[in-house]
């Protein structure tokens, strides 16, 4: 596999070009037996799409254990019905590009897919074209309290243009969310952003921005956002198993003084809010949480 023009850039500004170069191989186009033996256990998914204005979307997919499931090397079947508010199901009738990340709190793995979505009203199949697994940094331990797939009330959305006070409050006491990005060519990617509560830091109703810390130095979203600065987050009430959607544009910082705001920061995003969309009751797992990750800075 190979590196796309934007993700050669950040890497070479970065000044990693070639470490990324030797970490290349592990981007295959199957999946191999450890993904599939990952796979297995498996009940949290965050799935990136684009909908029909380009924007970009960050979706939570939960299910039974081994709801991702593998039906040959190249291909996965994602046994989940999406909320009908969320905009996952729609986008995929209009762009059949996916990213999808695999991960599991409990054990600090993540694994992440893009690939081509054929979508219906049971499933999703997907065309894998890139399979890789992450390394565990700034993954915050939880395990899952509860599965009430039968006793979940109905799920209720909210839209709206910027950030109202309980939303705010909700960024800056998380210590995790997801991010989605995509890139015209290259296809859609699904991420996780990890530190403690108050990274993320709320400048306005309509602006957030937060640090970006060292990783496996391959830059994938950070590559898609400098070729396509569209976007999209996604925080996650584990313990109530509510949502809260961003989608809008980022912008990537390399100010040396405002790296000095972030502890550890090596770069940092401005991501403009265009629209908010807020799912109650969206999950039907509960987490409860265990410990922080011992890398965050």
């Amino acid at each position: 596999m190979s590196f796309h023009s934007g993700e050669i850039a950040v890497q070479t500004q970065a000044g990693v070009r070639e470490e990324a170069q030797r970490l290349c191989n592990v981007i295959t186009s199957t999946i191999k037996p450890s993904a599939q033996e990952f796979l297995h256990t498996q009940q949290l998914a965050i799935a990136s799409t684009v909908d029909s204005k380009s924007r970009i979307w960050a979706s939570l997919l939960t299910g039974k254990p081994g709801f991702v499931e593998v039906l040959n090397t190249q291909t996965i079947q994602i046994n989940a019905t999406p909320i009908q508010t969320d905009p996952l199901h729609h986008n995929l009738q209009t762009n059949n590009d996916i990213g999808l990340l695999v991960i599991d709190l409990e054990n600090r793995k993540r694994l992440r897919f893009n690939g081509k979505a054929e979508v219906n009203q049971e499933n999703i199949k997907v065309q894998i074209q890139q399979v890789f697994f992450n390394c565990p940094k700034y993954i915050q331990t939880r395990y899952i309290k509860k599965y009430v797939a039968d006793s979940l009330e109905n799920p209720e959305a909210f839209t709206r243009d910027t950030l109202i006070d309980t939303d705010q409050l909700w960024i800056t006491q998380a210590d995790t969310f997801f991010i989605a990005s995509y890139h015209p060519e290259s296809g859609a990617d699904a991420s996780h952003r990890g530190g403690f509560p108050g990274f993320v830091q709320v400048l306005n109703s309509n602006k957030l921005v937060f640090p970006d810390y060292s990783g496996n130095n391959m830059f994938q979203t950070f590559g898609n956002l400098i070729v396509n600065p569209n976007a999209g987050l996604l925080f996650i009430d584990f313990a109530q198993g509510h949502t809260l959607q961003l989608t809008g544009i980022a912008q990537v910082i390399w100010d040396a003084d405002r790296l000095n705001e972030f502890a550890g920061a090596q770069r940092l995003v401005e991501f403009d809010i265009e629209q908010v969309l807020e799912i109650r009751n969206a999950c039907s797992i509960s987490w409860q949480f265990g410990e922080y990750s011992p890398v965050n800075p």
